[in-house]
């Protein structure tokens, strides 16, 4: 059979899901997978990991057939045994458990293993007809998500494009070049077409920071510090915009007054920053119009993270950047596409009684945490699709402890055999992106697309939306999208949402879904009741705990701040060839990565006697963690960076770096605060033994 090339999506957990050209050499396998050239925000460029998919897609340790586990909790001891067994299996344990707990007993669990609609948001469809307890999403982008809310209204910005007719970019707590390589695509063309400058915030030295033209290494935590120190510069300098602030802001009068004591001598001694630096970076930013902020999701990773986010919004208002080309901010656009997802989610048969648990805290659910669990039964009952929450989740000794219950059963749908996999029950095979169908759409630009099934699976894996085929028919449960098959579940939901049918939109590839000019850079208003961009936010609409946040943009001293027991600040930062635990089965990425390792600044080493490659453990009250040093300029003295996410089994004695983080949730509305961590670190140099829980 002659080679061809088709039209793909990345599925992956990004906000790029890249347009892709991926040579399919037969019916089974893959050879080069590209960036397709004529997608005017892909252009033809895609990460390293994914232009390597073939690894990956045809890797010898994929899983291909049901197993039941034979052995202890993660001994990873399991037998093969049918689809109808396994099934037969996880409706059974559903049933018997629903009726002895009640159906709450039953968690659904899920997040973006996939970012296709129907093969990751589908499990929802079987919790809402099933009555099974409900998820609160917000393991990764709720605090930024409120934070932008608060004083935008909607989750949407400025068309990333743009970028490329900026004369400033300012990445903030983000490091594309790294995590979205497509970012600095546009950056690229700024630098080259209009000379436009790049910097980058971030409490370390980043690929992205390394290419920059200025990068400023804040304590992390302390984002909302600088932004207000900037918006105090530009009041007191002459570069607010007061015209455009009476005509789209809320309260610019009763801001400036705020901010007259938050100067850069006050932010330089919360963040680490020197004057000068906010100074010159204050005044730059003032003197452009044509600013761009791409917001990431670092900085907002933090117990002050929304508030950190919505300080940083507020820049583009104070100065009324959001009116020129090439100006104003973006964190994600997902809101534009106004999808009608009730066929993909089940919604018509959602019941709002049902209570909701927050994955994030998925430690403090199993292990009975009465706040948590809302007064309802424990959980007694998981089918877990699209995530790894023993390594991914927060506090991943306490989520150990209550995935090692006896009383807990688990069936994982999955790839490959990883931790959460093999502390499970039933492990079942899943397809990957070229081996089934689904609709896409993006946060970092406005592309709709269809990825169709291109290859066959191999051995026995099925989808996401099979396996729920497959479970409703067993225990009941009827709803119109169990009957369909994927694509006629896009189809109907392109339809019902004012879109071309699926064979159009594969035909086209994709649409653009980027508002007017005038409405992408909020010209009629923003999207809020009053029109108005909030300098004080009504935090009250976006969460239960609303009462810790500032009234007006300000640093929140919420953070686990370092202590004489804990002196050092943790930041746990994306490596470069991972993407959270996806990847890590890869020979090239982990050749490319080496091992798990800590950075460090050279006094901190120094001082503790640390040299190169030493081995160190950090720790605080929820485990401890080997990992080897690295020595860096960069970052400030009391900063540590460990990028992740390794396996667990990558560390000496089998504990991640999860161990440290908290699930302590972000407020308004929860969140993981996977960078708000204070340890402690010492020079080891006997054996380490299995970390502390």
């Amino acid at each position: 059979m002659t080679s061809r090339l088709e039209a793909s999506v990345c599925p992956h957990d990004c906000p790029s899901t890249c347009a892709l050209s991926v040579e399919v050499l037969d019916d089974s396998r893959i050879g080069a997978v590209r960036g397709a050239a004529d997608n005017s925000y892909t252009a033809g460029v895609i990460c390293a990991k994914v232009s390597r998919y073939a690894e990956r897609i045809h890797h010898p340790d994929r899983l291909t057939q049901p197993l039941l586990r034979t052995g202890p909790k993660g001994a990873g001891q399991f037998r093969p045994i049918s689809w109808q067994e396994a099934l037969d299996r996880i409706a059974d344990r559903f049933t018997a458990d629903a009726a002895r707990h009640g159906s709450e007993a039953v968690w659904p669990f899920y997040y973006a293993g996939t970012m296709g609609l129907v093969q990751r948001d589908g499990i929802n469809r079987l919790r809402h007809v099933m009555g099974y307890s409900r998820q609160k999403l917000t393991i990764c982008t709720s605090l930024p998500e409120m934070g932008w809310r608060a004083g935008i209204g909607a989750t949407r910005g400025v068309d990333s494009r743009e970028m490329a007719r900026s004369d400033l970019i300012v990445v903030w707590g983000g490091n594309p070049v790294s995590t979205q390589v497509n970012v600095m695509t546009h950056v690229s063309r700024a630098r080259k077409d209009r000379g436009a400058r790049l910097v980058v915030i971030d409490p370390y030295k980043t690929p992205t920071a390394a290419v920059a033209d200025l990068h400023l290494a804040p304590r992390p935590g302390t984002d909302a510090a600088l932004a207000c120190a900037v918006m105090h510069v530009a009041f007191r300098d002459g570069h607010a915009d007061w015209e455009y602030m009476r005509d789209y802001a809320d309260c610019p009068d009763r801001l400036e007054a705020h901010l007259r004591t938050r100067g850069p001598e006050w932010a330089s001694g919360v963040t680490g920053i020197p004057v000068a630096s906010i100074e010159a970076f204050a005044t730059l930013y003032g003197q452009t119009k044509r600013s761009y902020i791409r917001c990431g999701y670092g900085f907002t990773r933090s117990r002050n993270g929304s508030a950190a986010m919505h300080a940083v919004t507020c820049l583009p208002t104070v100065t009324g950047a959001w009116q020129h080309e090439g100006g104003g901010a973006l964190w994600s656009s997902r809101s534009i596409y106004g999808l009608d997802k009730t066929l993909i989610e089940g919604l018509d048969a959602l019941d709002p009684s049902i209570r909701v648990l927050d994955m994030s805290r998925v430690g403090s659910v199993l292990t009975g945490d009465r706040r948590e669990l809302r007064d309802g039964p424990q959980v007694h009952a998981m089918l877990i699709q699209n995530q790894n929450p023993l390594t991914v989740c927060p506090d991943s000794n306490r989520v150990r402890r209550g995935f090692g219950r006896d009383d807990l059963f688990v069936a994982t749908h999955e790839q490959f055999m990883t931790e959460t996999a093999r502390w499970s029950d039933i492990v079942l095979p899943a397809t990957m992106f070229l081996e089934h169908d689904d609709l896409y759409q993006a946060g970092g630009h406005s592309h709709l697309q269809i990825g169709a099934k291109l290859i066959e699976p191999p051995g026995e894996c099925r989808s996401n939306h099979e396996v729920l085929q497959g479970l409703a028919s067993r225990l009941g449960a009827r709803h119109p999208g169990f009957e369909m098959t994927a694509m006629e579940i896009v189809d109907a939901t392109l339809r019902k949402s004012g879109y071309p049918d699926a064979a159009t939109l594969r035909e086209r590839r994709w649409v653009d879904a980027m508002p007017p000019f005038r409405t992408g850079h909020f010209l009629d208003g923003f999207p809020t009741p009053d029109k108005r961009f909030h300098f004080a936010p009504d935090w009250a609409a976006l969460g239960d705990n609303h009462a810790v946040m500032p009234a007006l943009p300000d640093q929140m001293e919420t953070i686990e701040t370092a202590s004489a027991d804990a002196p050092f600040r943790l930041v746990t930062a994306p490596a470069r060839s991972f993407l959270n635990t996806t990847f890590t089965e890869m020979a090239s990425g982990k050749r490319r990565e080496g091992r798990p390792t800590v950075m460090m600044h050279p006094d901190d080493a120094a001082r503790l006697g640390v040299v190169e490659g030493s081995k160190v453990r950090l720790g605080n009250t929820r485990g401890e963690v080997m990992l080897h040093a690295r020595i860096v300029e960069g970052q400030q003295a009391g900063v540590l960076v460990a990028e992740s996410i390794w396996p667990s089994e990558a560390f000496e004695g089998g504990i991640g770096i999860n161990a440290l983080t908290s699930d302590d949730p972000g407020p308004p509305f929860g969140g993981a605060v996977f960078h708000d961590t204070a340890v402690w670190m010492r020079a080891e140099v006997a054996a380490i033994a299995l970390a502390a829980e």
